[in-house]
């Protein structure tokens, strides 16, 4: 790997969205019954970082000198 490999604005943004999302949907999985709606949620705002990261990197914030 590179030296700062992912050590970048994009990087660590979309890294933070895909966890919150991942939080959100265990969550959701740890009640019984479990909260399909919230789980959902979570599902959406993890699949967002992807996209978000892209739109990130065309915007700039994909190099280390940030």
């Amino acid at each position: 790997m590179a030296a700062g490999h992912g050590n970048t604005p994009a990087a660590w943004t979309a890294v933070s969205v895909a966890m919150l999302g991942f939080v959100v949907g265990s969550v959701a999985l740890l009640q019984v019954p479990t909260k399909m709606t919230l789980l959902w949620i979570g599902i959406i705002i993890a699949v967002v970082a992807f996209p978000l990261f892209l739109v990130l990197s065309k915007l700039g914030f994909h190099s280390s000198d940030h």
